[in-house]
């Protein structure tokens, strides 16, 4: 499915690969799991500051907003976008993370009144086999306790992004760009 098709036009797409070479698949990952919940400290924290140098990169090389940058993620990426909304809130106007988990585990510290009032859309499959989808109710939750504005759905589907979910994403994203917004907005994906 091509996300870019799903995209309000005012959005300029920046998407980010992952950094290290992934053996079983022939792709990249963004780090390896010691247990389900817990990412590999090391390949974590590499991948981490990768992300966040990568806001600040594109923010100073693109004729974009800074302040209408929006974190979205899939699976590790929304891992990685919660992670820098917790420890980064003012680099980001908001987040959406798609089939992940608030990496509590990993060697960060987050700062969860940073996010008071934050947008977040959470979304998961409720057939997920890969991170079962009370990891993102869990992170509604958690986000929800620290007063984000939160936005959890729940998909008749596995791990994955479907039609429905995109179009909801869309519409999520659309009411954020509208709210006091320039005509410009941005995404950037993981």
């Amino acid at each position: 499915m091509n996300f870019a098709e799903y995209l309000d036009e005012r959005l300029f797409l920046i998407s980010a690969r992952a950094p290290f070479p992934y053996q079983q698949s022939g792709g990249f990952t963004w780090f390896d799991n010691i247990e389900m919940v817990t990412p590999e400290p090391k390949m974590f924290t590499e991948s981490y500051e990768k992300v966040t140098r990568f806001i600040e990169d594109v923010k100073n090389g693109y004729p974009i907003n800074p302040a209408k940058v929006f974190l979205c993620g899939f699976s590790m990426g929304a891992i990685l976008s919660f992670a820098v909304g917790l420890t980064h809130a003012d680099a980001v106007a908001g987040i959406i993370a798609n089939s992940g988990y608030i990496p509590e585990e990993a060697p960060l510290k987050l700062d969860w009144d940073s996010v008071r009032g934050k947008p977040f859309f959470i979304s998961h499959g409720l057939y997920d086999p890969v991170i079962p989808f009370s990891f993102g109710r869990r992170a509604s939750e958690l986000l929800r306790e620290a007063q984000a504005d939160v936005c959890y759905r729940e998909y008749e589907m596995g791990h994955q992004i479907g039609e429905e979910n995109l179009n909801d994403i869309m519409q999520w994203l659309t009411k954020h760009l509208d709210k006091g917004s320039s005509p410009h907005g941005q995404s950037m994906g993981q």
